[in-house]
């Protein structure tokens, strides 16, 4: 069962942001595999970004943590906090999976 990981970045990060964005969206290409969907959150005007959501396609929340763990994001220091919730499936792009 899919998991969601929810981050919330450090406030006033967004140069760390930027310096590690490469590096993270080849890891994100790289385990695309397993993503159902992700994304940065933004403010209401669309700059800058203030975390991000994750919809992760693992059976465990430890392989949820690992996978976050590899991001090069948790290794610039990026997050504040991390929330890992399981999700249940139900739609997806028009889908019903009930």
């Amino acid at each position: 069962m899919p998991y969601l990981i929810e981050t919330f970045d450090k406030p006033g990060s967004f140069a760390l942001r930027q310096s590690a964005r490469e590096e993270h969206l080849q890891f994100l290409e790289e385990n695309k595999a397993l993503l159902l969907a992700c994304g940065a959150k933004l403010e209401d005007d669309g700059s800058g970004g203030t975390g991000g959501v994750y919809i992760v396609n693992v059976e465990t929340r430890g392989e949820a943590q690992n996978f976050i763990d590899a991001d090069p994001f948790t290794a610039a220091g990026l997050f504040e906090r991390v929330s890992i919730t399981r999700w249940r499936k139900a739609y997806l792009d028009g889908k019903s999976y009930l």
